[in-house]
């Protein structure tokens, strides 16, 4: 694999470059209705979008370990919605690597930019392997983002274990639904929902018993029984 020598805004540039030139404003005045004007967009569909990205790292390589952040950085402010998604696929391998400060830099792309296309991906898999490399601080950052009143790091609290299975800490996992189930903010019962669904496909006995004994009612509890 040939890497190119660039600094993080030309890495950034010529990326957006590629993108540029394969864009579709048709599908992206369809995308952006669909997202409610909320961010522009190429209307590069999914597959495409990677099939580039994955020939421009071919030709540029990845970014190396101390410019990662940077990259991720100038992506997420980025007008185009599709150099966030690319940020996200960027950033995901160094979560192997973290450092215990690299919490704070995702907290800042929870908030940043915020809807469930980019924070579910960061709350999963980015935060999700986050923790399972630094467990110890499940507890304080969890606690910090469930009092931050901020809805998008709630629900990272509530989606962050999605692909734990039976390592769930469902202890954990129940008391952020009992605190935040009064809410009807509609990300967070849907992330009740989803949490549990997820649980249920190895606990299903436990999840059935914890909506009816916790109350869950409405959308949460649609979602949390749907397969069962």
């Amino acid at each position: 694999m040939t890497h190119l020598v660039l600094s993080p805004q030309e890495y950034c540039q010529s990326l957006s470059q590629i993108f540029s030139s394969h864009a579709d404003p048709h599908r992206a005045a369809a995308k952006e209705k669909y997202m409610r004007n909320l961010f522009s967009f190429y209307g590069l569909p999914s597959p495409v979008r990677k099939a580039l990205q994955a020939d421009f790292v071919k030709t540029y390589g990845k970014p190396a370990a101390h410019q990662w952040k940077e990259i991720v950085g100038l992506l997420w402010k980025a007008e185009q919605r599709e150099l966030q998604y690319a940020a996200l696929e960027i950033s995901l391998p160094f979560m192997k690597k973290a450092s215990p400060q690299d919490i704070f830099f995702l907290e800042e792309l929870i908030i940043s930019k915020s809807w469930w296309d980019t924070v579910d991906g960061l709350a999963a898999q980015h935060a999700g392997a986050y923790f399972k490399k630094y467990s110890e601080r499940i507890p304080e950052i969890t606690e910090r983002w469930m009092l931050s009143g901020n809805f998008w790091l709630q629900r990272s609290c509530l989606l962050f274990q999605l692909k734990y299975k039976e390592k769930t800490d469902f202890d954990l996992l129940s008391s952020f639904i009992n605190r935040l189930k009064p809410d009807k903010e509609f990300f967070i019962q849907k992330a009740i929902g989803w949490s549990l669904r997820e649980y249920a496909k190895t606990q299903a006995e436990t999840v059935r018993s914890f909506v009816d004994e916790a109350g869950i009612i409405g959308l949460a509890r649609r979602e949390a029984l749907k397969h069962l």
